[in-house]
This record gives structure tokens, C-alpha cells and sequence, in this order.
């Protein structure tokens, strides 16, 4: 099944020359050349912040050129001699020449159904000669949402409310809607982030089925496995600067690390001493059930990360958002330092020195809109006011925050909607840590975050550990889970199937307890 426009392989269908894109004072790209073929995955590689989202919204027409040319070779036309530069390049332009960006954040409505969303601006229409009348072709449009979620092998249907569906299911009617629309050239911006590795893999052959039938695919991704396996060739920025374009067959995964962060990358995972068999414990939970499903009981020590795996909907996230009063408890008894507590609402979690990392950090864990000032103040009011708020004291802390977490922030009053995924990450837990918590609970702390960036953060957890910090780590990359925790508490269907340490901590014995093969009682 052809599912874009067929196009003979190797044909030039853009060519980007000497890109430049600024925002103001501050430049962003600097002279930036690309060429984009038919039948070829291009990936765009960088850390977070050197500027692979503005490239691909310039090559889609949803942001303007500062300066350079963008030249596109006509629908009618298979000669490579008939590559025109464009003059005016804007998102309807390129759409009309099938040039498709899948954004990094939705471009979704949660009111409307999901075929409403896949042709919002395209609405198919029923002409009624007789009387003159013209009507949503509704039936229509679910058939053709149907098909292209079908290719996804997706269960979601044409008429569910998107507000009713998970991120990655939303992610999903973003890919089917692109589909949709024939493309020549398809641009993903980060596509796997929020989906499971099996829904990875549906995409990928679908990918794949794209670019035999001559359609190119430029694909940006902070997962170098992905690249290695999925794409042709790779450009490589580096703050704003093209750092090169190479073949992926040429290329290992370390070397492109190097030439992603510009230096050789130390051990990834730091060392993480081990507490004492007698440390302290921080908290103790017992009888923490959620409606339907067994209690779960754990304890996490000083010091120590305690991470939680399982399969996607295992249920980890809707016990810890239970923990912390995000969700409620069908019954729970939390100690702290050998003290009953009582936790109805996150505040509550807050005054007993627990927080909690949202693993949506732009859904519910940041104001896109507003500073960085003011997202990272929110929780740290009282510290920063005894009448009035000391401005001063504020910004005081609010720069040494910056500094401490390398937040690279180039306009301090333009909203966080303007930062890098890494970098709204980076603020995010600078705001989460200001309050000076004792047991700090992170969901999917990485995910859609660069090597670099990632290491920076797990050198963060190492060095709360040493300060007697107790962490919790939930996380759906195993790597991380392994790399980092004392013990693992591995999920199945809302239950704790075990709880593993030493070297029963590998992928195989995670994955058994995961997929129900085996099964323990709880051990703290």
C-alpha cells in the first residue's frame, strides 16, 4: 500500500542553502545547508537547544528564514534541473507541495473528535444538488481516520474524543493525520518520545513502507539507536552550527555522540554508593491500594534510588500520583522517618519534604507561556516572602539555579514555550528541588532528552544521594532503571511483582517479573 506520493528514489526534493533563523538579538541557526532525497531517511541530529526543532519548522514553512534560500522541486516535476527556489515559503505552501511536519507538541484539540482533528481545515464535504445544501461528510472522514489508524494498528477509533486519549495515543492520530495528506516529504520531530517500543516499531515499518515508495522522511531523534537503525545519512548541529552531514553506515553510535556534544562523553551512569544495610529509612508505605487493584507495600532508605519498572500501563505512575495525593487512595499508611503522616493533596506531600516530578512537564509541570523566573518561584513563595515578596531574593536564587543546573535560558522574559525539551527539563527539576525535599520522586526524568543532557541529570540524582536525598525513579528505559537504581520494583497490572536487587537487576530477570513469567512477595 502506497502510503504517500510516489516519488523516484534520489530526485532532490529540497535544498536548504546557508539557513540562518534568529529571534530578536539572538541567533539561533547559523548558516545551515541541507539536502533532502527522495527514498532517503534523513535524521537531524543535536543536543537539546542546538536547534533541530527551528530547522525543521523552517524546512515546513511554520517559522521564516532570517536569511538563506529554500528551493523545492515542482509536484509535476521528476528532472532534477526543475528545483525551484522558493520566495515565499510558509506552512501552506509547503503543505501544498505535501511537505508535512509532524510537531513535537500537538497540534491537537481536545474537544473534537479524533477524524474532526485529522481534517480540521480540510473538512470533507457532502454536496445536496436538490437543495443547494453542503454538509459534513462525517461518515466519510471516520472511514479514511479509520484506514491510516488502522495502518497504525491502532484501537483508537474515528469518533473518541482526543481529550480522552493517552499522550501516546495522541501522538498516534498525529502520525495518522500527516499520513493522510499524501506526503512527498515527511518531517518527525521527535515521534518515539511518548511511544511504547511497540508502537515504535509499527512506525518504523511504516517508515520504512514510506521511503521504498520514494518518499523522503527527515527524522529527529535523540535516541541513537533509532538513527543507527532507521536513517541513510545524519546532520549534525551543535549550538546553532552545522557541525556536518554524514552516512549513519559510517558512522558508530559513540562517534556520534562525540560529534553531537563536542567532546568525549564520560561513563554515563555515575556510581551511586550503596546505603548501609542499617540506614535510616526515609519513608515506609504499606497498604497503598488504588481502586481495583492489591495494595503495594515498599520502604525507600536514605541515600538510596529505588527504581520502578514494568510494561506500559502497569499501573506505576497511578501509584505514585496515589502516593502523593494527585489520585485517590483507596486506603494508604505512609511513614515518615517512623512518623504516620497523612497525605490527601500535594501540598500536603510538599510540607512533609516529598515532591514529585510530573512526567508531563508541559502538560502539568511547567507554564509554557509564562518566564522561567515565574515557573521556577512557584513552589519556593514562601522562601522568597515574609509580607511582601523580595524581588531580590528571588532573582538571586532564580540565577544560581540557572547555573547550578546548566539552564540555558537566552531571553529571560520570553515564555519556557521557547526553551529546548532538555532545558524545560533542567528547569523543571531546579523548580522541584528548591523547596529543599527529602525524598524526591521522579516519572520518565529523561525522556525526550539528549545524551548529554541525560548525563547531566543522573549526575544530579548521584549527588542528591550523597546529600541523603531517597529517590524514586520511575522510567520505561531499562537502561536507566539498571543504571541507576539500589533495588527495582518491577509492575503488572497495577500489583508489585517483585522487588529486585544485586544481580538479579538485568533485562531479562526485569522483564519476567514484568510480563507476569514470575512473581514474588513483596520485599522491602
Amino acid at each position: 500500500m502506497t502510503l504517500g506520493i510516489s516519488v523516484p528514489a534520489g530526485l532532490e526534493l529540497i535544498k536548504a542553502v546557508q539557513l540562518h533563523k534568529s529571534f530578536g538579538s539572538i541567533s539561533v541557526l547559523n548558516g545551515i545547508d541541507l539536502t533532502i532525497k527522495s527514498g532517503e531517511v534523513h535524521a537531524i541530529l543535536g543536543e537539546n537547544g542546538a536547534g533541530k526543532s527551528t530547522l525543521v519548522k523552517l524546512l515546513s514553512g511554520y517559522e521564516n528564514l532570517s536569511s538563506g534560500s529554500i528551493s523545492v522541486q515542482p509536484l509535476d516535476s521528476e528532472d532534477a534541473g526543475d528545483l525551484l527556489k522558493r520566495f515565499v515559503w510558509n506552512q501552506k505552501t509547503a503543505e501544498a507541495l505535501n511537505v508535512i511536519l509532524i510537531h513535537q507538541e500537538f497540534n491537537l484539540i481536545d474537544e473534537l473528535t479524533v477524524a474532526e482533528n485529522m481534517f480540521l481545515g480540510a473538512e470533507r464535504l457532502r454536496h445536496f444538488s436538490v437543495l443547494g445544501l453542503r454538509l459534513l461528510d462525517r461518515s466519510g472522514m471516520d472511514e479514511i481516520a479509520s484506514k491510516y489508524l488502522r495502518i497504525l494498528k491502532s484501537n483508537i477509533a474515528p469518533s473518541d474524543k482526543v481529550g480522552s486519549l493517552s499522550v501516546a495515543e495522541k501522538q498516534l492520530v498525529e502520525i495518522a493525520k500527516a499520513l493522510s495528506k499524501n506526503p512527498r516529504v515527511l518531517i518527525l520531530d521527535e515521534p518515539t518520545a511518548v511511544l511504547t517500543e511497540q508502537e515504535s516499531r509499527i512506525l518504523f515499518t511504516r517508515i520504512k513502507e514510506l521511503r521504498s515508495d520514494g518518499v523522503a522522511v527527515v527524522f529527529i531523534s535523540h535516541k541513537l539507536e533509532e538513527i543507527s537503525a532507521l536513517a541513510d545519512c545524519v546532520t549534525i548541529i551543535r549550538d546553532g552550527n552545522q557541525v556536518g552531514c554524514y552516512k549513519v553506515s559510517e558512522l558508530s553510535k559513540d562517534k556520534m555522540a562525540k560529534l553531537m556534544v563536542g567532546r568525549e562523553l564520560s561513563k554515563l551512569f555515575p556510581s551511586i554508593p550503596t546505603p548501609a544495610s542499617k540506614s535510616d529509612l526515609a519513608m515506609s508505605v504499606s497498604a497503598l491500594e488504588i481502586e481495583g487493584n492489591d495494595s503495594v507495600s515498599f520502604e525507600l532508605k536514605k541515600g538510596e534510588v529505588l527504581g520502578f519498572a514494568g510494561l506500559v500501563g502497569s499501573g506505576r505512575s497511578a501509584l505514585m500520583e496515589a502516593l502523593v495525593g494527585l489520585r485517590r487512595a483507596k486506603r494508604k499508611v505512609v511513614f515518615i522517618k517512623g512518623t504516620k503522616i497523612f497525605i490527601k493533596n500535594l501540598a500536603d506531600a510538599r510540607s512533609n519534604n516529598i515532591t514529585y516530578l510530573t512526567k508531563d512537564r508541559k502538560g502539568s509541570g511547567l507554564f509554557l507561556e509564562k518566564t522561567a523566573a515565574f515557573n521556577f518561584s512557584l513552589f519556593a513563595l514562601k522562601q522568597f516572602s515574609h509580607w511582601f515578596l523580595d524581588a531580590k531574593t528571588e532573582l538571586k536564587a532564580f540565577l544560581r539555579a540557572l547555573n547550578l543546573f546548566d539552564v540555558r535560558v537566552k531571553d529571560l522574559e520570553a515564555g519556557v514555550s521557547r526553551l529546548s525539551g532538555g532545558n524545560q527539563q533542567k528547569l523543571l527539576i531546579a523548580k522541584m528541588l528548591e523547596t529543599a525535599p527529602e525524598i524526591i520522586i521522579f516519572d520518565e526524568p529523561t525522556r525526550g532528552i539528549d545524551i548529554g543532557t541525560k548525563g547531566q541529570i543522573y549526575r544530579l540524582l548521584a549527588e542528591l544521594t550523597q546529600k541523603g536525598c531517597a529517590i524514586i525513579i520511575l522510567s520505561s528505559d531499562m537502561n536507566e532503571i539498571i543504571g541507576l537504581s539500589h533495588r527495582v520494583a518491577v509492575m503488572r497490572g497495577g500489583q508489585l511483582a517483585g522487588i529486585l536487587e544485586g544481580e538479579d537487576i538485568n533485562n531479562v530477570e526485569i522483564m519476567r517479573y514484568a510480563a507476569g513469567l514470575k512473581k514474588q512477595h513483596s520485599k522491602n
